[in-house]
């Protein structure tokens, strides 16, 4: 049996360090599927097409990892249908584990097949979550030591259509 994982998250936009958590589960698991979950109570700057598009061109040269879309449902369901043993969860500080704990205690109450492994980025990526780039690329910051540059230029390009409507 394939040892496959499931790394789930909004990735609006996928940083460096998602890039640096999916790197460390794939040399824990032989395949892993990174789910962008589509989340109706969050405002993203990237629509679903557009996340999935970077995050494919992305780890396209990663033979171990897939990317697929959540429409929805629970993420312990859509573990047990995908055939996953675990869901990869990047942690960078306290209050994310807090946050984490309580939600892989309820997705081992709804599928006790899965196992939620905690895995922390590179320390330089400890500070940076997508809701800050978004932020510092809004204001003009320069952001390019925390993403892909293909993902810069997206952020660029996305900035200067809301200027221009």
């Amino acid at each position: 049996m394939k040892r496959l994982a499931i790394y789930p998250g909004t990735f609006d936009p996928f940083t460096n360090g998602h890039l640096d958590v999916l790197e460390r589960a794939l040399t824990i698991f032989e395949h892993v599927i990174v789910v962008i979950a589509e989340n109706s109570r969050k405002k993203t700057l990237f629509s679903l097409d557009e996340r999935l598009d970077m995050i494919e061109t992305l780890t396209a040269t990663y033979s171990g990892a897939s990317v697929e879309v959540l429409h929805g449902g629970l993420l312990a369901e859509y573990a047990r249908s995908a055939g996953a043993t675990a869901i990869v969860r990047g942690v960078r500080q306290v209050k994310d584990f807090e946050y984490e704990f309580q939600m892989s205690l309820l997705n081992r109450h709804l599928n006790p097949e899965v196992t939620t492994v905690f895995l922390m980025p590179n320390v330089k990526y400890t500070y940076v979550a997508s809701s800050i780039i978004r932020e510092v690329a809004l204001l003009g910051g320069d952001v390019s030591k925390f993403v892909h540059p293909y993902v810069l230029d997206r952020l660029k390009k996305k900035f200067e259509e809301q200027k221009n409507l």
